[in-house]
């Protein structure tokens, strides 16, 4: 496979040069462009399967970017997955790729569209697809159904405050 030659060739190349003083020095390199869903320092990836993630059965880690199909729903005085109304910021995904009580930052191309709580799944929500609540339904058709990256955010510490009673 390209990107394992590649790895090689990159350690390789590293380990070889020596100082004068025969310790190995770092070579600095282009970024290099590999047909490859791994994270790999100095690589960009171009051509990752929209399903690579469905290998793993587990959440991306936070921070990693993931590609996603958008689509939008327009349901009112309904109840989301985890018992509470549907409201703006609420988006539908599989609770298999990203948890539920989490949020995620979605991004259309280079336009960032916001921070949303996951707090709903669907029937037809499977896989990388996200379903995002709009107040009407003409916003949701005008949405239509769009290709961009959703990263999962980590969660905030929580801070206890001096003096205060510890939780149970």
């Amino acid at each position: 496979m390209t990107y394992r030659r590649l790895i090689v060739g990159l350690f390789a190349a590293t380990s070889a040069v020596a100082c004068g003083e025969g310790q190995a020095a770092p070579i600095v390199m282009d970024p290099v462009v590999v047909e490859s869903p791994l994270l790999l320092p100095g690589a960009v990836v171009q051509g990752a399967s929209t399903r690579w993630f469905l290998a793993s059965y587990t959440p991306p880690r936070y921070g990693e970017p993931v590609p996603v199909e958008m689509t939008a729903y327009c349901l009112t005085r309904t109840t989301t997955r985890r018992g509470r109304y549907v409201r703006a910021g609420i988006v539908a995904t599989d609770p298999r790729l990203f948890p539920l009580a989490r949020y995620i930052e979605l991004y259309d191309g280079r336009r960032y569209l916001g921070r949303f709580l996951i707090d709903d799944t669907g029937r037809l929500i499977k896989g990388n697809k996200i379903d995002i609540w709009m107040p009407t339904c003409r916003e949701a058709r005008i949405f239509g159904r769009r290709k961009g990256i959703a990263v999962l955010v980590p969660r905030e510490p929580t801070v206890q405050l001096a003096g205060s009673p510890k939780p149970k």
